[in-house]
């Protein structure tokens, strides 16, 4: 279900954007204001992305195969890095350039109702957007802080739609702001701050999507939920005396691999630990569906300080 939400809020923002991308663009061709061509860069831009967003989607569901044995699901994770660096470069810093480039050389705006027009009619689609893509992010936010949520989600585009549309609305109120202001005041430089005011609300907005797709990108762990849980199981399966430790590794929204290190009793034969381990992996992955794998590693005895395998701190976290 939030799989589908996120996927139907990454339309809605693409074919939003489209429509708007075109709007501002003949605007801003009519008017000559540098903030709404600053506005079309940034409609371009999300468009491009949220179309490399459903790009990532559709190859992060390939099955594994010989060359990918864990399958195709960080796919996702880059392209969200790579959207996160389309905003900054392409939205962002052509922005800014652009506000430079007008202050520098400023013209009035020759249609100014024009371009009010346009903002008001963006911002409606904008709107409608941005109500996918919260209902998508309400979805897996729970009871948590936006920037909780955020740091603690495994699936990008469920929050950088979000983010992505927040911005915009930022941007039209930016842009009108400006030009209202570039025409009361006679000072069309104004509407250049507007532009470079804008780039710099881009490039906060990228900065954060980057840090966020990129820890996922490099290998984050899964959520601290699912190591407690295996913790519990382990320690409740007859013949299983202690849990040595705990690593999981999130590959994709849907798809997590943990390494468990068991301590069986001494007096077990090889196909009785084989039974509990089967026992164990069929019970755990009744219990969480996203468990692509589970190694399990027998210890004879328990090790101190072993490197490799985290233990399950206090709070269900991993930790050395």
């Amino acid at each position: 279900m939030a799989e589908t939400s996120t996927r139907t809020a990454v339309i809605a923002a693409l074919i939003g954007n489209l429509l708007i991308a075109v709007t501002k663009g003949v605007a801003a061709a009519l008017s000559g204001s540098s903030a709404m061509l600053s506005e079309t860069v940034h409609s371009i831009v999300d468009t491009s992305n949220e179309a490399l967003l459903l790009y990532g989607q559709h190859r992060s569901g390939k099955p594994p195969d010989r060359l990918h044995p864990w399958g195709y699901g960080r796919e996702l994770y880059f392209w969200s890095f790579v959207v996160a660096l389309l905003i900054f470069t392409v939205g962002a810093c052509v922005t800014v350039y652009e506000g430079v480039q007008h202050i520098r050389s400023a013209e009035p705006i020759a249609t100014p109702e024009l371009n009010f027009a346009v903002y008001a009619f963006s911002a409606l689609f904008e709107g409608i957007s941005w109500w996918f893509g919260w209902s998508a992010f309400k979805r897996v936010r729970g009871n948590r802080s936006i920037l909780d949520a955020v740091e603690a989600s495994k699936d990008p585009p469920s929050f950088m739609v979000l983010f992505e549309d927040s911005a915009a609305l930022a941007g039209l109120a930016i842009a009108a702001i400006g030009t209202a202001l570039s025409i009361y005041c006679r000072a069309p430089w104004i509407d250049g701050a507007a532009s470079i005011l804008i780039g710099l609300v881009l490039a906060a907005v990228a900065i954060l999507l980057a840090r966020e797709s990129k820890d996922l990108l490099i290998g984050e762990r899964a959520a601290p939920g699912i190591a407690q849980s295996i913790r519990e199981a382990a320690e409740h399966t007859p013949g299983v005396v202690g849990v040595e430790g705990i690593l999981t590794s999130q590959l994709a929204p849907d798809q997590v691999i943990a390494n468990v290190g068991l301590e069986f009793e001494d007096h077990l034969r090889t196909p009785d630990i084989e039974r509990i381990i089967g026992d164990l992996e069929t019970k755990l992955r009744d219990k969480h569906p996203d468990l692509l794998r589970i190694f399990v590693r027998p210890h004879p005895h328990r090790f101190q300080g072993e490197v490799g395998l985290l233990d399950v701190g206090p709070d269900g976290g991993e930790q050395g």
